[in-house]
């Protein structure tokens, strides 16, 4: 630069500076007479803006406008620029057409470096964006005029590279101009591909190419340059890198041997990118341990049935999650050794959500059943889509999660270890008592980690709220996954706890899959059944919280079913096998004595109510059941905690069996039925009122009065002998004179109206002889004058009835 100008330009200069200077002087002082304005105006009155015509707050910046129509200018000069070449190309000799070109490019990539000096960037922008569009057009008329007898995909990558080259050395004379830089990098990424296309090379060589040209970008990213480089080069090297990932593994299931190298290839530049783009060097070193795995994997599957393919990948994940176990962290960057143990631990995922089929097969192939119970065939044969290999797949992970260490991955050994155990008997093809066996041994297995998981922990109160525990964190190679795994938040959820829920309901799945398998046979359901009784038994001893109290109810139901098999083999009917099942209840409520379980008792309850149910079509039988589940139900109202409800559930019991007899005896006469519920009732009233005298006599008394004098009225009005209207008028007259002696308005008002209903019964033929020989006129004529009585001593009447309203409401 020259630091000594001419006087003349040194003048200029000066003046153009003094002219800046006196402008910034009058903003100045129109903003600070518009702000004096503002201070002392008038309140509610708006101050004027410090400019005349301009808004306060402009809906856009100078430089957005101005960058918005140098943006759509250069479009436009594009355009006309395309259109000149493509249309009126044709109209002008070799010389004029080289000439118009050669100078249109060549004013629009010197106008930029004038433009910046004078500090019109955004200017020089445009017309630097529109000069390398006229590069393009250059490339591609030199294309039609001078070589059209050259491959389109040669040229392409020739021209391409030459443009990469020629963008790129003019943004590094004009650093000021911010798109030529990137737009050399995208032209650089089209030489290789298309070179290696042009040349006739196969998937391949194109995706080496790929690979070559985004291993170029890396170094970019390696070097500091500016920010719109390193993304264009980041983005360009993503885009290539997936492309020759995808073309590699689709190679490698078709062609192992020439995609494992390309595979290979790819792993090596991820991690080469990981220490260039560190923000990302763990998603790197993760793609680069998947690509590891498929390179490896591919030429060993191909080499090996088809059955292995899973577990080939899934044994190389593994080892590529442990490569770097006697490694010491320091020769080897964290985010790699993260990356690769989270790669090893999804290529082990998805190996084990493959093997799942079996597990499931497992867990609910006999409830597919076909055949009656005890009917000796068995499930139908177990399809080939089950590999035995799948059960190695459950093994490795069951293994490689024991590895890990630390609370999850034992969680997820023990999971995939009972997985395992259930997979088993399918993806062997088991016979039928092995198979029930290996049920059975995943069932123990589960229920004693439900017990005892690694100890008392599961005992623990749950932690007070706060900040999350951070888990610990397993040594080794698993180390780096499970800190990726475990990096958000965490639930506080003690390890004890965990493993008693996940044993209980593991246990229980396979107790029930071993049971339906057991349905074939009378024997293995007898000797299944035991089993499970004694383990749920021990679990109810041994565990806690709600593990023991899901055991006690499945000790429960497996003590039914070895009952209603028993009878089943006996050759009892439904209403024998309902009096037998009486016998778990009732053995339930002898051991809430000792052992006190909610569980227990309401399974125990339940078995009662199926008891009762299989007893209905013989009512002989139901009556008998009935009074045998009364018989417990009081038994059970003997402890205290239970006395209120067991109490009622007895009498109710009690009463139905009383009912249930009367009826297979053909009694029908109503106060068999209502006098064993009104004589507790009043009785159970009596204790109520000396235990709190304020208890209303309608509460107290009122439901077993109603109870069988309602019926019996309703029996008197159809009966047509006198000795019920005689029985029930006396003790209506009793009832009644009781409640006036006690001054109860239940008895009295309940009393009074059944002896008045049972006179009126009575007296009723009478009066309808008498009405009928009376003459005609005498009914109305007595009704006037029984009008007219009322009506002259209406006061007296209505004083009578309020006495009488009041002497009831003071009665209880």
């Amino acid at each position: 630069m020259d630091m000594n100008p001419p006087p003349v330009e040194e003048l200029r200069r000066v003046d153009a500076e003094l002219a800046r200077l006196d402008a910034r002087r009058a903003e100045l002082l129109a903003r600070r007479a518009w702000l004096l304005g503002v201070l002392y105006a008038p309140a509610g009155r708006a101050a004027a803006p410090p400019f005349p015509g301009v808004a306060a707050p402009a809906e856009t910046s100078p430089r957005g406008a101005q960058n918005v129509l140098l943006t759509l200018g250069g479009i436009l000069l594009a355009v006309a620029a395309l259109a000149f070449t493509l249309v009126s190309w044709g109209s002008m000799g070799i010389a004029g057409r080289s000439a118009v070109l050669l100078a249109v490019t060549s004013a629009a990539l010197a106008a930029p470096a004038v433009l910046l000096r004078r500090g019109l960037g955004s200017t020089a922008e445009a017309v630097g964006a529109l000069g390398l569009v006229l590069t393009v057009l250059d490339a591609y008329a030199l294309h039609r005029v001078a070589l059209p007898g050259t491959d389109g995909l040669g040229y392409t990558a020739a021209a391409a590279a030459v443009l990469a080259g020629v963008w790129g050395g003019y943004g590094g004379l004009l650093r000021g101009l911010r798109l030529p830089l990137p737009a050399a990098v995208v032209a650089a990424q089209l030489p290789l591909p298309l070179g290696a296309l042009a040349a006739g090379g196969g998937p391949a060589v194109v995706a080496w190419a790929a690979v070559l040209t985004a291993a170029a970008d890396v170094l970019v990213l390696g070097r500091p340059p500016r920010s719109e480089v390193r993304v264009t080069a980041g983005v360009s090297a993503g885009v290539l890198a997936a492309w020759a990932l995808l073309t590699g593994t689709g190679l490698s299931l078709t062609d192992p041997w020439t995609g494992a190298p390309l595979l290979l290839g790819c792993a090596a530049l991820c991690l080469y990118a990981a220490g260039a783009a560190r923000p990302a060097a763990s998603t790197l070193a993760t793609v680069a341990g998947l690509a590891l795995v498929a390179a490896v994997a591919g030429p060993a599957r191909a080499a090996l049935p088809a059955e292995w393919a899973v577990p080939v990948y899934v044994v190389c994940g593994l080892a590529l999650a442990a490569l770097w176990r006697p490694v010491r962290a320091g020769w080897i960057p964290e985010a790699v050794r993260g990356g690769f143990g989270l790669a090893g631990g999804v290529v082990a995922g998805l190996g084990v959500l493959w093997a799942l089929p079996p597990v499931l097969a497992g867990l609910l192939g006999p409830a597919d059943r076909s055949a009656g119970l005890w009917s000796g065939t068995h499930a139908a044969p177990v399809p080939a889509d089950y590999p035995a290999t799948a059960a190695l797949v459950l093994l490795l992970g069951a293994v490689a999660a024991a590895t890990a260490g630390g609370p999850w991955g034992r969680w997820g050994a023990v999971v995939l270890g009972w997985s395992l155990l259930m997979a088993l008997p399918v993806a062997l093809e088991l016979p039928y008592a092995a198979g029930i066996a290996v049920r059975l041994v995943a069932t123990a297995a589960a229920l004693g980690l439900a017990v005892r998981p690694g100890g008392p922990a599961h005992d623990r109160p749950e932690p007070a709220p706060g900040p999350a525990p951070v888990p610990e964190r397993p040594e080794g190679a698993w180390g780096a996954s499970w800190t990726a795994v475990t990096a958000g938040p965490v639930v506080p959820v003690a390890p004890g706890a965990l493993f008693a829920w996940t044993g209980s309901a593991a246990g229980t799945a396979s107790a029930v899959s071993a049971l339906l398998l057991a349905l074939d046979v009378r024997a293995a359901t007898f000797g299944v059944l035991g089993v499970l009784l004694a383990l749920f038994t021990a679990v109810a001893v041994l565990g806690g919280g709600a593990v023991r109290e899901t055991a006690a109810g499945a000790a429960v139901l497996a003590a039914a079913g070895l009952v209603g098999a028993g009878a089943a083999t006996a050759g009892l009917s439904g209403a024998a096998a309902g009096l037998a099942l009486l016998i778990v209840p009732a053995a339930t409520a002898a051991l809430a004595v000792r052992v006190r379980s909610v569980a227990a008792e309401v399974t125990g309850a339940t078995v009662g109510a199926l008891a009762l149910a299989l007893t209905v079509p013989r009512p002989a039988a139901l009556a008998l059941a009935l009074a045998l589940g009364g018989v417990i139900a009081a038994a059970t109202a003997l402890r205290a905690e239970r006395r209120r409800a067991a109490s009622w559930t007895a009498g109710a019991l009690f009463l139905a069996a009383a009912w249930v007899r009367l009826a297979v005896w053909g009694v029908t006469v109503p106060e068999a039925y209502t006098l064993p519920v009104t004589v507790p009732a009043l009785v159970v009233g009596l204790l109520r009122r000396r235990r709190d005298p304020a208890a209303s006599s309608w509460a107290a008394y009122g439901p077993g009065l109603a109870a069988t004098l309602v019926p019996s009225l309703a029996a008197v009005w159809s009966d047509p002998h006198w000795t019920r209207p005689l029985l029930l008028g006396t003790g209506a007259l009793a009832v009644t004179l009781l409640g006036a002696r006690f001054r109860l308005q239940a008895p009295l008002v309940l009393g009074g109206a059944a002896l008045v209903l049972v006179a009126a019964h009575e007296l009723a033929p009478y009066v309808v002889q008498l009405v009928g020989a009376l003459p005609r006129w005498l009914p109305p004529a007595a009704a006037g004058l029984l009008l007219l009585a009322v009506g002259a001593t209406y006061e007296r009447r209505l004083r009578e009835a309020r006495a009488l309203r009041g002497r009831l409401a003071r009665m209880r």
